[in-house]
């Protein structure tokens, strides 16, 4: 075997591994609190991917306009209209290693898209990160229940 097929091996072994640990590491399936308690959020496993929904808002009724809070951020005229609740915030979650993902995540407080990382820290903490460029900024969720 030369030197370039036992890296290529040695790569995709590491890479196939990685990929199963993240797969069946810690639990993150659940319902998780945003570091700010404005939301609730279903997490749980598409697949290989991860997903998050919002299920609940602390503030159902927007203040703003009475009525329940919609995604009126959003520059599709078309979702601009819907619930806040069940509005998909991860997108092409995919494991990047043991209990962590990569992907993008839907910002509603500006209707855009940020490249995303979140990590479980343990039973009761998920860190998710939104990245601009090489900044990122992130908060932890705490889990409300399995």
């Amino acid at each position: 075997m030369t030197i370039r097929t036992a890296v290529m091996a040695a790569l995709l072994g590491a890479a196939l591994t990685g990929s199963a640990v993240a797969q069946s590491g810690g639990d993150v399936g659940g319902v998780w609190q945003t570091q700010a308690g404005d939301a609730n959020v279903r997490v749980s496993k598409c697949g290989t991917q991860l997903c998050g929904v919002i299920v609940s808002l602390r503030d159902k009724i927007d203040p703003r306009t009475g009525q329940p809070a919609i995604d009126d951020k959003n520059p599709d005229p078309k979702l601009a209209t819907r619930s806040m609740i069940g509005v998909h915030l991860f997108f092409g979650m995919k494991p990047t290693g043991a209990n962590t993902w990569s992907g993008q995540i839907y910002n509603a407080d500006d209707g855009k898209y940020y490249a995303s990382n979140v990590a479980l820290m343990g039973p009761g903490t998920l860190k998710v990160e939104g990245c601009v460029g090489a900044l990122c900024g992130g908060e932890n969720w705490s889990r409300v229940s399995r």
